[in-house]
């Protein structure tokens, strides 16, 4: 019973690299593991959005790129799909 009245103890901790910075995350919020780790994923997301707004990357990479490359390879298996027609 004195078990239960205790404080929670952090048994889930983490460190994040994100280029030059660094952060630490515990979690103390629950008793179990697996809340931990719940609480310690949602600090974590935050601290991405954070990182992620500060340095103003983009959320989405365009495909320009791979756009400009699968259509060289659409004119290149044009032919080929007759083929595969006729076997």
């Amino acid at each position: 019973m004195d078990n239960q009245l205790a404080p929670p103890i952090s048994r889930v901790k983490a460190t994040l690299n994100l280029g030059l910075e660094t952060y630490s995350v515990s979690s103390t919020s629950g008793n179990l593991v697996s809340e931990q780790i719940i609480s310690m994923k949602e600090e974590c997301m935050r601290i991405l959005k954070e990182f992620i707004t500060k340095h103003n990357v983009p959320n989405d990479v365009p495909d320009e790129a791979v756009e400009g490359s699968s259509a060289d390879e659409d004119e290149d298996e044009t032919p080929e799909k007759p083929l595969k027609k006729r076997k």
